[in-house]
């Protein structure tokens, strides 16, 4: 079971239109692969073949995600406050560094984007849901005890 604000749902849903369309393409690889001969030694078919199963995969796992959301409405979370989708301006009391946090259902995984996704099954999520400005949470991380400020929250 996963929280998930609209836009990731609706992006998950777009990444599984997308995959659903691809079946046509990877079929007709196959297709044309196999017209090629011996199957045995046929690259292109193997490769289509595994294409067709990861994609498969990816479907079957878009369509499990989507099935278990909890579609989070932000409407109802007073300003201010920490929750699924806004972001979130974080100093580290120890270094004085500062960060921008996301906190996300679900982590897209990207590297390109201004800030770092947190998910709330993670320590850090965890004990920034539903904080303010102005207040302090501990986090156990992996190279100890970290306590971050929270400076701003954007939504």
């Amino acid at each position: 079971m996963k929280y998930l604000s609209n836009e990731e749902y609706d992006r998950l849903q777009a990444e599984l239109e997308d995959r659903v369309s691809r079946r046509i393409e990877i079929s007709d690889r196959i297709g044309k692969a196999r017209d090629l001969g011996d199957l045995k030694e046929n690259a292109e078919y193997h490769a289509a073949r595994e294409d067709q199963g990861l994609n498969e995969a990816k479907i079957r796992e878009l369509e499990q995600a989507l099935k278990e959301a909890i579609l989070v409405d932000n409407s109802e979370v007073p300003e201010g406050v920490v929750y699924i989708g806004t972001t979130v301006k974080l100093r580290n009391t120890k270094t004085g560094d500062e960060d921008l946090y996301r906190l996300v259902g679900e982590s897209t995984g990207r590297f390109d984007i201004d800030y770092l996704e947190v998910t709330p099954n993670s320590a850090l999520g965890e004990a920034l849901m539903k904080r303010q400005v102005g207040e302090t949470v501990s986090v156990d991380l992996p190279k100890g005890r970290t306590d971050f400020d929270i400076i701003e929250i954007m939504d």
